[in-house]
């Protein structure tokens, strides 16, 4: 019998709903493969808990997850709670604190769903965007003097080090090595911002050289957002600041159809603690308890999860139930469909109990 522990952190909003359904879809998952099994330990941390404790979680949170395996994760946020408390207070400290230094962010058209792209179709766009996670413009350094006065003044400094620039770098090198194009994008903004973009270009020339069988090349953040509408096809693997892949996967996933069907990882890729993964789509308070919130990203997020743990026979059922089901037309209203959330979740169970390849 192979045994995961997994910590499942639902936190927010519809992080509520498609946690669920993750569960629900691995424990059919652990039926139908007969060996394997999902030990869930669910966290109750987030908005509710910050307003009953003062804090989004336990001060002793990262050691209650040190054991775990993997971190399922739903959404962070809640409209009566500042962003920047939700945030700092749950998600950042978890991904810091684990050196989950590389947020892997896959995009493609699911079948079934419909780009806005015209003349864009399944196969078309198929792109996986590696983001800095641990340092950038997201480090948490700065401050805020002479509050409330006209000279107030406040400071983000971007943290850019040769050992979190190369080590993003060289996981992407090997990421878009082990894919069939064997092509990269690294992003930057290089042109205004001379001396921590400067350094990302001259660190991906470095390590390009260990990489001979991979062609990369470079873009300026503003003109690859043109490129990713304009000439899709173009792209493979993308690699860019924390700040700057946090736009453009978000654009991804729209360009993909929705941000209901992207997905994340949060990886430490030297596995000295569990990574975190979730869905990109946030907390959503605006359909939270309808019903109507769309668990692929959530699936497919799970999928991530399932091949990291080196489970990648599950990994792969759960995909190919996910985009049947999703072909059948099965489709929450943010794709374009009427199912709900439960509708969508039976019917994936479904396609992978009657999987039999």
């Amino acid at each position: 019998m192979r045994t995961y522990k997994i910590a499942a952190i639902p936190a927010d909003g519809i992080g509520r709903e498609v946690i669920e359904a993750g569960n629900e879809v691995l424990g059919v998952l652990a039926q139908r493969d007969g060996d394997l099994r999902f030990d869930i330990t669910s966290f109750d941390w987030g908005s509710d808990h910050y307003k009953t404790h003062g804090e989004m979680m336990p001060e002793n949170g990262l050691e209650q997850l040190k054991p775990f395996d993997a971190i399922y994760f739903g959404a962070v946020g809640a409209p009566d709670v500042p962003d920047h408390i939700t945030l700092w207070g749950l998600r950042l400290p978890i991904c810091q604190g684990f050196d989950q230094y590389a947020n892997v962010r896959p995009t493609k058209i699911i079948p079934g769903v419909t780009s806005p792209l015209r003349g864009v179709e399944v196969g078309d766009l198929d792109w996986v965007i590696v983001r800095e996670n641990s340092e950038g413009e997201y480090s948490g350094h700065g401050g805020r003097a002479h509050k409330g006065m006209p000279e107030e003044v406040g400071t983000e400094v971007s943290i850019f080090t040769r050992v979190g620039v190369t080590r993003i770098m060289r996981y992407a090198f090997q990421l878009a090595q082990s894919r069939p194009r064997k092509l990269l994008t690294v992003v930057t903004k290089s042109n205004a911002q001379r001396f921590g973009m400067v350094m990302w270009d001259e660190i991906a020339a470095e390590v390009a050289q260990d990489f001979p069988d991979v062609t990369w090349d470079k873009m300026l953040v503003d003109a690859m957002t043109v490129r990713m509408v304009k000439n899709p096809r173009s792209l493979d693997t993308i690699v860019a600041t924390n700040l700057h892949a946090d736009i453009l996967s978000d654009l991804a996933g729209a360009l993909a159809g929705s941000l209901g069907v992207a997905p994340t990882a949060n990886i430490d890729p030297e596995r000295r603690f569990p990574s975190m993964f979730e869905p990109i789509h946030g907390s959503a308070f605006d359909i939270t308890g309808q019903g109507i919130a769309n668990p692929v990203a959530a699936f497919w997020t799970a999928s991530q999860m399932l091949e990291h743990l080196v489970e990648q026979d599950a990994s792969t059922r759960l995909m190919r139930a996910v985009e049947k089901v999703c072909a059948d037309g099965i489709l929450t209203p943010d794709v374009g469909g009427t199912a709900t959330t439960r509708e969508v979740t039976d019917a994936v169970c479904k396609a992978i109990r009657g999987d039999n390849s």
